[in-house]
């Protein structure tokens, strides 16, 4: 496993899967006693998943708010997400072009210190995110979700490898299971990219059949785990603290193996 580096350090000691909870909240009140809830529960890190807020097409607010949110959650890091309604998010009043220059914005505002963005959006998009990114020195993740099935391991290896090409600084994999089959499937993808390619890992395989990834997922390359705080942004999502605890009774298990 690539350990997920924000601003130079690496998350979660670098030895386990960092957690990740999600705000969902719908309003700036809402999402600033959900982040400080949520911070108090001890996740690494807090995703907002901006497509949930009521004023995403207030570019200005969403940047002041950016920062509010992280001073609410103590200065956890960030991570800036708009989910496409076609990659399971919350439809939105904006096309893609207005999305691109909010995450710009958010960029340089300063209060973010990732940002998610799908790759496959036009080319012209995710070349203007990854610029504003590298400028203001904020982590690039580069994603796919496909709520519907989970493709061939080789198609699964095609977009970790495409999201590195593109010149993210995170590639990001999300699939929905239909049997066991394909969250063996989707493990194998995840730990063949890890060999191969130079950046971090973020992969899983939703719902209930894809529980086993949120928890053994690191064993496989992945740097990150999604656990829920007030509430979950994707199916299989399980609470923070069974989670965390999950994860560290791997964890030991591994190395006493080791």
């Amino acid at each position: 496993m690539k350990p997920l580096l924000v601003r130079g350090r690496a998350l979660a000691g670098g030895t386990t899967p960092a957690v990740c909870a999600p705000l969902v909240a719908h309003d700036a009140p809402g999402l600033l006693a959900e982040a400080a809830a949520v911070a108090a529960l001890g996740p690494d890190l807090l995703e907002w998943r901006v497509d949930f807020f009521e004023g995403i097409a207030r570019t200005g607010e969403v940047v002041e708010l950016a920062s509010a949110i992280k001073r609410a959650a103590g200065g956890l890091p960030l991570l800036f997400t708009r989910r496409s309604a076609r990659e399971g998010g919350q439809p939105i009043a904006l096309d893609e072009a207005a999305v691109a220059a909010l995450c710009r914005a958010v960029c340089a505002g300063g209060g973010v210190d990732l940002v998610d963005y799908e790759m496959d959006h036009d080319p012209a998009h995710v070349a203007a995110v990854r610029e504003a990114a590298r400028t203001h020195g904020v982590g690039l993740v580069l994603s796919f979700h496909d709520f519907q099935g989970t493709p061939p391991v080789e198609a699964l290896l095609g977009r970790l490898r495409q999201a590195a090409a593109l010149g993210a600084d995170v590639a990001k994999l999300a699939v929905m299971p239909r049997d066991m089959g394909d969250v063996l499937n989707l493990l194998s993808a995840t730990w063949q990219a890890s060999q191969s390619l130079p950046i971090p890992l973020i992969s899983m395989a939703m719902g209930p059949l894809g529980a086993v990834t949120r928890l053994a997922g690191g064993a496989f390359g992945s740097a990150l785990s999604f656990g829920a705080g007030q509430a979950a942004s994707a199916p299989g999502q399980m609470p923070i603290a069974e989670l965390r605890q999950g994860l560290t009774l791997l964890q030991r298990a591994m190395e006493r193996r080791a």
